[in-house]
């Protein structure tokens, strides 16, 4: 039987690292590496930012960024803010505007220089919105994945489902990270076929070894509502224990608000506050953790989540979402009602109090997160769909 003939892919991302471990958006970069030993070559259109060269490789991906404004208003991606400058007033729409055409043609230019033969938008505003209209233009197949902000926002308004469905129903095939996703997509969009497909993690990066502080809690994400540090804090202070946290993701929106919270509750000096984090820094942050915690509702998937389990740290966590994808109840962590504080302060002060539940929760976690998220396991899925939306000669 011959070799598989090499397919070429172009992912069109919002979200994408800026150098090497960046992570934002690094679950879509490690698709890409991952794919390479299935057959797949991956290109990458994403958006400028300030200092951030026009092209470049990343693991020897080719990565194009596209400008779609001048450089002081080029802040729709790689902040967070994205949905709160657009619906905040005319010149975040504007913007957004210059941002979909600008990416149409540089999505298109590249496809067409480096002859891909599928489109694999991740996420489906706005990256999926250009996958549409380059297929109307060239024919080009496209996958569109959902990460979980653009399922929120598909919910939010009568004009974004119905742009949400345009996209689903003219795709070759649509995935969710988590089956929680899926279920939303298919309450959004009809009887349409969703498949679960997680994004890789690195179980190279994420591991355990004997820097572990067992009085040491770790909270990881933007401070958003959504990710819920407000609920983390009030359930530290109806804990027994008088646990360490640290706060990995501040400064990426005004969380003074947070800090006045925690001072007001006593906790102040039992809190760390860090800045977004490195992978390799961030993987060292979870290896001293006693317990990884997500007091997140509505989470897309948690892969942070996945993390902590490479790193044998279990998590506590709401019952919400796609957490329970990861997080098996008793096995690799504890879940908890969504939104009850007083539940996650006994979940946390349970598993603090037994050491021996920890490091057993700990091994079944990252044999549970290799199992499911591993990069080999997971390109294979995304080759597969790849080549069913190619056509047979692929």
């Amino acid at each position: 039987m011959g070799e598989v003939e090499r397919l070429r892919v172009l992912f069109l991302a919002h979200a994408y690292p800026r150098y090497l471990g960046d992570p934002v958006g690094s679950f879509v970069h490690n698709l890409a590496v991952a794919l390479r030993s299935e057959g797949v070559d991956v290109s990458v259109v994403a958006p400028a930012a300030a200092g951030l060269p026009r092209f470049e490789r990343l693991d020897g991906i080719p990565v194009h960024r596209f400008r779609y404004a001048p450089e002081r208003m080029e802040t729709l991606a790689y902040t967070g803010t994205m949905s709160a400058q657009v619906q905040g007033g005319l010149r975040g729409k504007l913007v957004l505007v210059a941002f979909l055409a600008a990416g149409l043609r540089a999505a298109r230019r590249v496809r067409s220089a480096e002859g891909a033969r599928v489109l694999h938008a991740h996420w489906w505003f706005p990256g999926g919105l250009v996958a549409r209209a380059l297929r109307r233009i060239a024919g080009t197949p496209y996958v569109v994945t959902l990460h979980g902000s653009d399922i929120r926002l598909a919910v939010g308004s009568g004009l974004a489902r119905r742009l949400f469905r345009g996209v689903v129903r003219h795709s070759a095939a649509m995935t969710a990270v988590s089956s929680w996703l899926a279920r939303g997509a298919r309450d959004l969009a009809g009887d349409l076929a969703v498949t679960v497909a997680p994004m890789p993690v690195l179980a190279d990066l994420f591991f355990a070894d004997d820097s572990r502080d067992a009085g040491q809690l770790l909270f990881v994400g933007k401070l958003s509502p959504q990710k819920g540090l407000d609920r983390l804090l009030r359930a530290m202070s109806m804990m027994r224990a008088r646990p360490r946290l640290t706060v990995v993701g501040a400064g990426r929106v005004d969380d003074a608000h947070l800090r006045a919270l925690a001072d007001s509750l006593g906790l102040a000096e039992r809190i760390t506050w860090l800045p977004l984090l490195t992978q390799p820094e961030l993987a060292a942050e979870y290896r001293r953790a006693a317990i990884h915690v997500i007091s997140a509702l509505d989470e897309g998937l948690g892969l942070t989540a996945v993390e902590s389990l490479l790193s044998e740290t279990p998590v506590v966590a709401f019952e919400s979402g796609g957490v329970p994808d990861v997080v098996l109840h008793e096995r690799t962590g504890l879940l908890v009602p969504p939104g009850d504080e007083r539940a996650l302060a006994a979940a946390l002060d349970r598993l603090l109090a037994d050491d021996a539940l920890r490091t057993s929760m700990g091994v079944a976690g990252r044999a549970h997160a290799l199992s499911s998220f591993g990069a080999r396991a997971v390109a294979a899925r995304y080759a597969a769909l790849y080549r069913a939306a190619a056509g047979p000669q692929h």
